[in-house]
């Protein structure tokens, strides 16, 4: 796992706060709560193959 991942996380983090406070205090918080969804899946999807990875190995280290 590079630290790559780490920083491309941490900077989605910091666009998607932003953008939610903009759109907070103009009003729209269904807005808001959707990019921060949004966010939150477009991680998910970085983070899933190193999850996979991680089970896998544990499979293997296991047997099972």
């Amino acid at each position: 796992m590079s630290i790559a991942i780490i920083f491309k996380i941490a900077a989605l983090g910091i666009v998607v706060t932003v953008l939610c406070q903009v759109l907070k205090h103009s009003g729209r918080d269904e807005q808001a709560f959707l990019l921060s969804l949004a966010g939150l899946v477009i991680v998910l999807m970085w983070v899933l193959p190193y999850i996979m990875e991680l089970f896998e190995t544990m499979e293997t280290l296991f047997a099972l």
